[in-house]
């Protein structure tokens, strides 16, 4: 039995709210109307049992420590919570004039007295932190609060005290004042997940960073929000909730949907989980996930990007080594292309001019890849390039295009003559000795995303070295 707390509302009469767990699953709920001092009791709630019983109960299963003095200040309840920080039982502690001799020190039971029997001429509760004794003479700080309560003619009929140890209230008031700070002030997102794996409280970051209102989230499926990285964000609460929390943050990369008038973002967050157990039971049970996440996308963006330029120039430098071992500049191309195409594309053409906007296939990579289609300068197939094929428009502008296809990605990489499953193209001018002498192709599968600008100028510095190798003469 949980006793909820304690009002005052009719003179001569309080109100004790209540719990009884267990009946009808749910519980049952209600308040009892007790008349002041006198034992005797009315149940609102149709709660079976005599007054003076349940309200000994409901005393006794208290949380907090209660007291209860009448008009002149004589202790008349005294509940087991009470007993238990002091180590006076109420057989000893109900009858007493103040606490003069055994709860108090002598120099302190007078003020400790007034203050509390102040409580009966000021409306509303007051708060005390009070020096008592235990029994066994130690001596504990504690805060209390109490109230008046007044008889069926209105006068002050007495006090009720309720009170806890100070370092308790303390640790309660610092958890509160936590969970406050972090849902209003905090530098980095918080959201309670319940047990269904729905949110129950987010924080003003988070909702930001989701790009949502903070209640918008409350009781809705993840899906809702996530458009790709559900199933990773959902597995990883689901360990939480079954297993307790990882032992170190760990980066989450989610697609957030698409919002009003925006597209798809891709978000990294740093991402750390607490399993929330129930303090009221024997056993745990999980209330939910604490979900503390920061934004990391610029910064991881920003390592990746170091990564790949690092790994990308530690390529070239390596190709250069190995093409220069190679006396036919075609197999120089090769390795060049090689190198290249390490972490950047699938496949690698090169094209040579022969003529009026013809071009032949010099070099492909992989090796015999696509369909066959390669050789030695002298031996390279004419390229069937419509008009306006990206290597035609590459070679007019001495420079590089970037395409990609579209819905139908099988027939638009057939009509440029390029293996099925590519769907997106870079295309760039050889120059060399201030002429155009091929063009050097990049492509991608779908596995791959399209290619950016930082792309274009890596394949160019690429070109740059293939169009030398392109336009020297064979030994001999």
């Amino acid at each position: 039995m949980d006793a909820g707390g304690i009002r005052f509302a009719e003179p001569g009469v309080f109100w004790v709210t209540f719990q009884l767990n267990g009946l009808h699953q749910g519980g049952y709920r209600g308040e009892y109307q007790v008349s002041a001092f006198t034992g005797s009791a009315r149940d609102t709630a149709s709660v079976p049992g005599e007054g003076g019983d349940l309200l000994a109960a409901l005393l006794d299963g208290m949380d907090a420590a209660l007291c209860a003095l009448d008009a002149g200040g004589t202790v008349t309840h005294w509940n087991r919570e009470a007993e238990r920080i002091l180590g006076w039982p109420a057989a000893e502690a109900v009858g007493r004039r103040g606490f003069d001799g055994w709860a108090a020190r002598s120099a302190d039971a007078e003020e400790t007295l007034a203050r509390l029997m102040g409580a009966m001429r000021t409306p509303g509760r007051q708060v005390h932190e009070l020096a008592l004794l235990r029994k066994d003479g130690g001596r504990v700080l504690v805060r209390s609060q109490s109230a008046g309560v007044r008889g069926a003619d209105g006068r002050p009929a007495g006090v009720y005290c309720a009170f806890s140890e100070v370092h308790v209230q303390i640790d309660l008031e610092r958890s509160i004042a936590l969970s406050e700070a972090l849902f209003d002030d905090a530098p980095w997102g918080v959201v309670l997940i319940d047990a269904d794996l729905r949110p129950a409280v987010v924080n003003g970051y988070a909702a930001k960073a989701i790009g949502t209102g903070r209640t918008t989230l409350l009781g809705r499926p993840l899906g809702d929000v996530v458009a790709r990285g559900v199933e990773e964000l959902e597995g990883a609460l689901q360990h939480v909730l079954a297993e307790g929390g990882p032992p170190a943050p760990a980066d989450l990369w989610v697609t957030l949907a698409a919002a009003s008038g925006t597209g798809e973002r891709r978000r990294c967050w740093r991402s750390g989980f607490v399993r929330l157990s129930s303090p009221m039971t024997e056993e745990p049970v999980p209330l939910g996930v604490a979900w503390l996440f920061q934004d990391v996308t610029a910064e991881r963006l920003v390592a990746r990007e170091a990564d790949r330029t690092r790994f990308r120039w530690s390529q070239l430098h390596r190709a250069g080594v190995a093409a220069a071992e190679y006396a036919d500049p075609a197999e120089a191309v090769a390795v060049l292309l090689d190198f290249a195409l390490a972490g950047f594309a699938d496949h690698g053409l090169v094209d040579r001019v022969a003529g009026d906007r013809r071009l032949t296939r010099a070099v492909a990579s992989p090796a015999g890849a696509p369909d066959g289609l390669g050789g030695g300068f002298d031996g390279g197939f004419p390229q069937r390039y419509g008009p306006e094929h990206p290597a035609l428009q590459a070679w007019d502008r001495a420079g590089s295009v970037r395409v990609s296809a579209g819905r139908d990605a099988a027939s638009w990489a057939a009509d440029r003559h390029w293996p099925a499953d590519t769907e997106h193209a870079l295309c760039t001018a050889l120059r060399s000795r201030g002429r155009t002498v091929g063009v050097l192709t990049f492509l991608r599968t779908a596995a791959r995303g399209d290619f950016d600008r930082q792309d274009a100028l890596y394949a160019e510095t690429v070109a740059a070295r293939v169009a030398a190798a392109l336009d020297l003469p064979p030994l001999g």
